[in-house]
């Protein structure tokens, strides 16, 4: 009896358990979602009540360290029944399968729908960026991260942003998304409000997209506009990367809007007043001026005078030496110097401006200090083929002509009788100071010895000896005493036959005639 007793009473143990389970239950499906009140925070998870007779558990493991701060008594979440079973006094519940199960449905309403989602970039991997939609992990092809190609995607990991979804694959948990798609919609967006708003002479504002040798291309608003390198500065420029950065932020003046093509011309320089519309006024002739040196060539030195506004200082204007040759190496870019304008000529944008005139110009001094028949010692500077530039004084040349070199001697070019950089002493003949002109001769030194002693030593019947220096076609040039120079013509003449003489040859003549207006000395072969 004892025995049937316990065996029924286990029976009905059962069918009471049974039922009570039903009635736990009743309703309840695994696999689905239900709306959840968490009641209890523990170690081991986190207690929800969920409308039934017996709580959920959601593992601990489920919630971030921030998420599980933001946890309170009687906030809601949607939970995923994961079985009825009760495992240590709880049914199983888990909220990540809930939240992905809910960015599911999301995505898929997102793609029929045609609207976008939120994610957050969290890392990097071949050939794009993983992204994260409310726990589903999305793919970003590095080709629609944005507009054009990064370089560097580091700055975006960790960001939020909009995407738009191009492919889903809910079967093989696959989704891919897009940002570019949607920047490019903005774009599209922006640039018709923008052609439509335009008009030229309008003021805007963009970010510089791209830099070239010949301008910079600006944004303004989903419309590319470029500023020519000539319109960036009423000054000189050397490339548009002394002014813009990819980035900046750039105000500029519409120029020129084509609205057929869409094409956008844009100016900087244009906001401020052209500088060069009052240069005549600001400065005139013999203004003195400080400026800075900004280019420097073989020709001479560029001065800023103002931004926008430059002279130019040619090299003969530098200083009254005539020895610089190489700007280079008296400046430097960036020093400030002194100068004088000369000439203005505002519709060919130039000012002239000289160094040399804030110093006295020694030519006005050199009547005072020089006066023709002065004997003076020079340098020779230069040789050129009709004479020789004596350096007389600071920024004094002197032209000694190669008729001046010798009374007696015919002197085909100043190297035979002169050296560069030669020290030598030299007769004043004329001084021309308002043309800065002066001439100096070498043989005035000694007297003129066609005057006296030529006409007596070289009289007709004379017989001299010379050697002959030079052997023409029909004549013998000799060289006789003292560097005098007598002509032999071989017409007509007895021994006529050139090839008969040869230069440095010893040869006896007779004087014919010694013409002391036309400084020659005929002269024939002597008889034997």
């Amino acid at each position: 009896m004892e025995i049937m007793y316990n065996i029924g009473t286990m029976e009905l143990q059962r069918e009471d358990i049974e039922k009570l389970y039903a009635d736990t239950f009743k309703g309840l499906q695994e696999g689905k979602i239900y709306k959840g009140r968490i009641i209890q925070i523990g170690q081991d998870g986190v207690v929800v009540d969920i409308g039934y007779k017996s709580e959920g558990l959601i593992p601990r493991g489920e919630f971030s360290p921030e998420e599980l701060e933001s946890l309170g008594y009687g906030k809601e979440m949607d939970v995923y029944v994961v079985s009825r079973t009760i495992t240590d006094g709880f049914i199983r519940i888990s909220k990540d399968r809930a939240t992905k199960i809910r960015t599911w449905d999301v995505l898929e309403e997102a793609v029929n729908n045609n609207t976008t989602v939120q994610g957050k970039i969290t890392g990097k991997v071949k050939g794009g960026m993983t992204v994260d939609i409310s726990g589903v992990k999305a793919f970003l092809p590095a080709s629609h991260v944005d507009i054009k190609m990064l370089k560097d995607t580091d700055h975006l990991i960790g960001q939020s942003f909009t995407f738009r979804i191009i492919k889903l694959d809910t079967k093989r948990s696959n989704v891919i998304v897009s940002r570019r798609a949607l920047l490019e919609e903005e774009r599209e967006k922006l640039r018709k409000e923008t052609l439509v708003s335009l008009n030229e002479g309008d003021i805007v504002k963009g970010a510089v997209k791209n830099i070239t040798d010949y301008g910079v291309f600006v944004d303004i608003g989903g419309v590319d506009g470029l500023i020519h390198i000539s319109d960036m500065s009423w000054g000189r420029i050397s490339h548009p990367s002394e002014l813009f950065s990819i980035a900046d932020t750039v105000e500029a003046v519409v120029l020129k809007f084509d609205r057929e093509t869409d094409k956008v011309t844009l100016g900087y320089k244009q906001k401020k007043s052209d500088p060069w519309a009052q240069v005549e006024e600001k400065y005139p002739p013999n203004k003195q001026v400080m400026g800075k040196v900004i280019s420097i060539a073989d020709y001479g030195i560029f001065v800023e005078l103002e931004e926008g506004i430059e002279g130019l200082v040619h090299v003969t204007e530098l200083d009254w030496s005539r020895d610089i040759k190489k700007p280079s190496k008296y400046f430097s870019i960036g020093d400030t110097v002194e100068a004088v304008v000369i000439k203005v000529l505002s519709n060919e944008r130039k000012i002239s401006l000289s160094i040399k005139q804030l110093k006295p110009n020694p030519w006005e001094l050199i009547a005072e200090k020089y006066s023709s028949g002065q004997k003076v010692r020079g340098r020779v500077r230069n040789l050129a083929d009709f004479g020789a530039f004596i350096n007389i004084d600071d920024g004094i040349d002197a032209l000694l002509h190669i008729s001046d070199m010798s009374w007696t001697k015919h002197i085909k070019h100043p190297s035979e009788v002169l050296k560069k950089g030669q020290e030598v002493e030299v007769v004043i003949l004329n001084i021309e100071p308002e043309k800065e002109r002066m001439s100096v001769g070498l043989k005035e030194l000694l007297p003129d010895p066609w005057v006296e002693e030529i006409p007596v030593k070289y009289a007709s019947g004379n017989t001299v000896k010379g050697r002959i220096t030079r052997v023409g076609d029909s004549s013998l040039l000799l060289e006789l005493e003292d560097g005098v120079e007598g002509f032999i013509s071989l017409h007509g003449k007895q021994g006529g036959d050139e090839s008969l003489y040869n230069i440095g040859a010893e040869v006896t003549a007779k004087v014919i005639k010694a013409d002391t207006k036309k400084r020659r000395i005929d002269l024939e072969i002597a008889e034997a």
